[in-house]
């Protein structure tokens, strides 16, 4: 997903079950809605459904938080996000989100986007109207792709370091048929709790205990807190302290439940967010 160039929408390139894959363009629409526009050609009836569903998995419009907010409404800290925050984009497969998360371990954010950009680019199908030499109009590529690319493109042209092992394992495991990621994004609690979940993201290669959390996150299951390098700091920041232990972080978001992770992360990235009260350029 990415600003387009007007900078008040942000379009997104999605395969469809059949066909090429397809370019949306997400703006307002009428108030409580968007507005979604497939660039190019008319699709069929079939792939718009395909495209509006995607669509709507990505964003997660059919996410419930009124137990979050419920929770955030007593918490000076986080009552702003009752006005619809929380909705954490996630990708339109899992594997995506797990080869995206491996490519942020131990690297600055600048490397990250080098590397995926790098995947997209070069292994990606593009959407009708793509151009040849940007990641833009390419939908992320498929585990076939990935893992037919060989040892020598995560080298030499991802420049995924140690990673591009782990990531050519990845792939090869589900374009081989033996894992199955997206059981982990249909399985409810119940059918696979949080631990078992856990427990089974840290046995995939380059999958720690911060990736695994951050996985989970997108996967909606909002239990874990992301502790690492950049949000124990900004904790504390935040929080006008030197420095804080891992403890007193979870004590703090204990009272959130299974939302602690989205809780904590909110509470990280409230500058992120405009404040319509201050900023006039934001629109409902």
């Amino acid at each position: 997903m990415h600003p387009a160039p007007d900078y008040r929408s942000v379009e997104l390139t999605l395969r469809p079950r059949r066909g090429r894959p397809r370019t949306v363009r997400i703006q307002d629409g009428r108030r409580g809605h968007a507005r979604v526009t497939v660039l190019g050609r008319a699709p069929s009836e079939a792939a718009t459904a395909d495209l509006v569903a995607s669509t709507r998995h990505v964003l997660r419009l059919d996410a419930d938080l009124s137990p979050f907010y419920e929770a955030a409404a007593g918490d000076p800290d986080l009552a702003w996000v009752t006005a619809g925050a929380g909705r954490m984009v996630q990708s339109s497969t899992v594997f995506e989100d797990v080869i995206k998360t491996v490519c942020t371990t131990n690297c600055t954010w600048s490397a990250t986007v080098r590397m995926v950009h790098a995947i997209v680019e070069h292994l990606g199908e593009p959407a009708p109207g793509a151009d040849g030499d940007v990641p833009w109009g390419r939908a992320f590529p498929t585990p076939v792709a990935m893992a037919e690319a060989g040892e020598r493109f995560y080298t030499d042209v991802a420049r995924a370091g140690y990673r591009g092992a782990y990531l050519l394992s990845l792939a090869r495991s589900v374009a081989g048929g033996e894992l199955d990621l997206e059981v982990f994004g249909e399985a409810t609690a119940e059918e696979l709790p949080d631990g078992e979940l856990e427990q089974r993201l840290l046995a995939l290669p380059g999958v720690g205990p911060y990736a695994a959390a951050h996985i989970m996150m997108t996967l909606g299951r909002y239990h874990r807190l992301i502790l690492d390098s950049w949000t124990r700091p900004t904790y504390a920041r935040l929080a006008g302290r030197k420095a804080v232990k891992d403890a007193a972080i979870e004590r703090r978001f204990r009272r959130y439940g299974p939302y602690a992770g989205l809780a904590f992360w909110l509470f990280l990235t409230r500058d992120w967010v405009p404040d319509p009260a201050t900023d006039a350029t934001t629109t409902a």
